[in-house]
């Protein structure tokens, strides 16, 4: 009898866990092919060379982009620090300059992942906040103030706290507050892929400010890009892994409601919204498995959603440029401007094409 109960238990256990194996692959979308479809005018952009992983972009066209995050899990081409550049999208050469950083910053550990930036509406100022893992597993919020006419960034403030364990990215709404994005279930890899494995939604958003901080929006496997709609009443997370952007209404206490949440069909990364119409625009990866595991054979591809209407009953889901990998790999980011899209990655280059 004995025998029979741990073959059994052995039997539900291989049940299990073939059961998670494939919830897992179809998480990744490991088996999924997009056909291309390209934009014309497309051309990449120099000195981009270890990714552009975020971006965003001012009203007046002015591109901040951060460059060569070194990102656990994923494939990294140069030990050189992280860098942050410009790039006038007004500017027919679209070369991208080099922020110098000044300030009480290590910059041999900068490592940046996902940007905001905050205007101060009272003397104009720019407030660029950056997340940096300057230790790959560990998470901190540096805020800049942006100088334009020098081309410079001065550090001002490192942040830390331990509800921000593992952020991806970040939407500021002041000079020293913001929303950001824990993707990890918990610092450890190992526990996160845990929680993965066995559909823990434990991930979520966290709010910051001086005044305190709070865990303000779950139920993520991971969380992962984040942003505002124009009139600051709702804000968008990309739960990645459940191929979705989910949208929340934000109450005057800073917590938020969930509203909806739109399929989008694909791993999307970060969130960038359009000013003018409120269009949101994703930098995805089509297959997920493909992108970590960086195969020169079988290259990740990269692919751009837009969504319009979210706030609507049915709002539109369109594709508007995927590529195989011959071009670009692992789109992370994408906007447009005056006609022009920018398209970031990960760990590859960064690409501008024509939209018209």
């Amino acid at each position: 009898m004995k025998w029979v109960l741990v073959t059994i238990c052995i039997a539900a256990l291989a049940a299990l866990l073939g059961q998670r194996l494939l919830k897992l692959s179809e998480i990744a979308l490991a088996n999924r092919e997009v056909p291309v479809k390209r934009l014309p005018n497309c051309h990449l952009l120099k000195n981009i060379e270890y990714g552009a992983e975020d971006f965003t972009i001012l009203r007046d066209g002015l591109a901040i982009i951060s460059t060569g995050l070194k990102y656990p899990g994923m494939p990294s081409f140069s030990d050189d620090p992280g860098k942050i550049y410009t790039l006038d999208l007004l500017d027919p050469r679209l070369i991208p300059v080099e922020l110098t950083i000044k300030g009480d910053l290590d910059r041999d550990s900068f490592n940046p992942h996902g940007i905001s930036v905050y205007i101060d509406e009272t003397d104009k100022t720019i407030h660029l906040f950056v997340v940096n893992h300057p230790q790959h597993y560990t998470s901190q919020v540096e805020i800049f103030l942006f100088v334009e006419e020098d081309n410079t960034i001065v550090h001002l403030k490192t942040i830390k706290h331990d509800l921000l364990h593992s952020v991806n990215d970040i939407v500021a709404v002041g000079v020293e507050s913001f929303y950001a994005t824990n993707d990890h279930t918990y610092p450890s890899a190992v526990l996160h892929m845990l929680a993965v494995f066995l559909g823990l939604p434990w991930a979520d958003v966290v709010y910051y400010s001086p005044g305190g901080v709070k865990a303000v929006g779950d139920g993520f496997l991971s969380a992962n890009g984040i942003n505002m709609s124009p009139d600051k009443r709702y804000l968008y997370v990309s739960a990645i892994l459940d191929h979705e952007i989910a949208v929340f209404e934000i109450k005057k206490n800073k917590d938020l409601v969930h509203v909806k949440s739109v399929a989008v069909g694909s791993l999307c990364d970060n969130i960038e919204v359009d000013h003018v119409t409120g269009d949101i625009w994703l930098g995805c990866h089509p297959n997920g498995a493909k992108v970590a595991v960086y195969d020169p054979e079988d290259l990740p591809g990269s692919e751009v959603i837009r969504i319009q209407d979210i706030h609507y009953e049915k709002p539109v889901v369109t594709q508007v440029y995927a590529d195989d990998g011959s071009v670009l790999i692992g789109s992370s980011v994408a906007a447009p401007y005056e006609g022009k899209l920018l398209i970031g990655t990960v760990y590859h280059k960064a690409l501008v094409c024509d939209l018209k």
